[in-house]
């Protein structure tokens, strides 16, 4: 199993207002499962992801990732377990400017002590994963939106991460551009059984996910498989 949470919860004190943002959350995602977890503003969704992701930690309850009690961990740990064991892709691609590529794929690889040549071969393997093959050299400001968040996933991808979570990994792209980003998710998933975690308010975009966890209020209100959208690629 990848991910189980057990009666997992978090508080946040504003002054003298206290926000139960998730209420006990019980959970399990298996290897090679695509789930969307969906919620409007306020439902809890970003903070459940900051805790799946070992951003944040929890008021309360019990976190298993691959395994390993997250709960229970350091910093130090924790820090190694999101360099490792996670890969994320985020709303705003996060891509140094003016290195190209090739070298944002390889930092995490950099982080993670990967000699050079080895860290050049795997980069090229990620970002051929999502049809970059003929833009390694480029940077930044010389891709399409849609290819920039397509570096972003490499780069989530380049230490094999057990878990790729996204964030709304859609919300900068317009509508035909976010759907060629959902087919390489729904292609990693199909062809490399890659687990994914998508979180997104978007019912359009939480179709392509082959399990929908629906957050309201803190908790979960629905958990329900779909016939997900195949990918074009």
């Amino acid at each position: 199993m990848i991910i189980r949470t057990e009666g997992l919860r978090k508080d946040y004190i504003l002054g003298s207002e206290t926000v139960r943002a998730v209420r006990g959350v019980d959970l399990e995602i298996h290897p090679g499962e695509f789930v969307a977890i969906m919620g409007p503003s306020g439902s809890g969704k970003s903070t459940f992801m900051n805790l799946i992701g070992c951003l944040d930690t929890p008021t309360e309850g019990e976190y298993w990732l691959n395994g390993v009690a997250v709960s229970e961990l350091s910093d130090d740990e924790l820090a190694r377990i999101r360099n490792r064991e996670i890969g994320f892709v985020f709303q705003t691609f996060n891509l140094l400017p003016r290195a190209t590529a090739l070298h944002n794929v390889e930092l995490p690889l950099i982080y993670a002590g990967i000699k050079a040549k080895e860290r050049k071969r795997l980069a090229e393997e990620k970002l051929g994963l999502v049809g970059l093959d003929d833009r390694m050299s480029h940077r930044p400001p010389e891709l399409s939106g849609g290819q920039r968040q397509r570096v972003a996933v490499a780069r989530a991808l380049a230490n094999s991460p057990a878990l790729l979570l996204a964030d709304e990994p859609t919300g900068n792209l317009d509508s035909v551009t976010g759907e060629e980003i959902m087919d390489v998710f729904v292609k990693l998933n199909r062809d490399e059984g890659q687990t994914i975690v998508l979180v997104t308010h978007e019912a359009n975009i939480a179709v392509y996910a082959g399990r929908q966890v629906h957050l309201h209020d803190g908790v979960i209100a629905e958990d329900f498989l779909t016939e997900k959208i195949e990918a074009h690629i």
